[in-house]
């Protein structure tokens, strides 16, 4: 199948590793090109030197400084003179209970999740060249709560409403919104966490084992997706909250 990616530009915001890397390296293995935005530069470095300069710039910044979105934006249109989209992954919320969560806590979560996010989206949508497609990374948390995550389970769903409206409100343009929910991907992040404890195998096999599939997901199948659904071949997809999670999902 042709996604129809060739020569189109993205921002990969989170892109030094992880799910963004994995889907940078989708979207360039299927012609398009794409700005790494994330906090570590040698990572990003990395990244450029294995994609190739030709397909990727990077922007070392953070996502939550309020000029970050849009210097990546402008760099999309100095490097290749157009922009198509963006893959935007923001920073996770702190952990905590419902009540025993500070009230600055909840509110640096809503400036992380929500804010940064639609402040990204509004900068692309800006400086795109014509009809845009956008995915957002969000959680599980989106729709159902997860244990001891009070910040992460009252903003995610609220950015998951964000992307329900924001399709209604420019759908008739062209443009395309939707959000992406990983279930447990093994990203550095879980390698690292396995590591912690004496059977590092086994604690990866644990944490797969609540997926009805019985494991957990590798980056490559989350980028996939996410090239896809960024693509033309999902050109009549919007508004919607898909899982690549191995089932884990319980609800509809």
């Amino acid at each position: 199948m042709d996604l129809g990616l060739s020569g189109k530009v993205f921002v990969v915001t989170a892109a030094s590793g992880g799910l963004g890397r994995a889907t940078a390296d989708q979207l360039v293995a299927e012609g398009a090109r794409v700005v790494l935005v994330a906090r570590r530069p040698e990572p990003l470095e990395e990244a450029v030197a294995a994609l190739g300069a030709d397909a990727a710039v990077a922007l070392p910044a953070d996502l939550s400084d309020p000029d970050t979105s849009a210097r990546a934006c402008a760099l999309a249109l100095e490097t290749w003179g157009r922009l198509d989209g963006a893959m935007i992954s923001v920073g996770g919320p702190a952990k905590g209970e419902v009540l025993n969560t500070p009230d600055d806590t909840y509110r640096s979560a809503f400036d992380t999740v929500v804010v940064a996010a639609v402040r990204a989206a509004r900068d692309v949508v800006a400086a795109a060249t014509g009809p845009v497609a956008l995915a957002f990374v969000l959680s599980t948390s989106a729709k159902e709560p997860l244990a001891g995550m009070a910040p992460s389970n009252v903003t995610r769903p609220g950015l998951a409403m964000l992307i329900r409206e924001l399709a209604d409100e420019f759908g008739a343009s062209g443009s395309r919104v939707v959000g992406v929910m990983p279930g447990t991907v093994q990203t550095d992040r879980i390698n690292w966490l396995a590591a912690q404890t004496p059977d590092p195998e086994a604690a990866i096999t644990d944490m797969g084992a609540a997926a009805p599939m019985g494991r957990v997901g590798q980056p490559s199948e989350f980028g996939k997706v996410a090239a896809f659904l960024l693509s033309d071949a999902a050109s009549y997809v919007t508004g919607c909250l898909v899982p690549v999670d191995g089932g884990r999902l319980r609800g509809l």
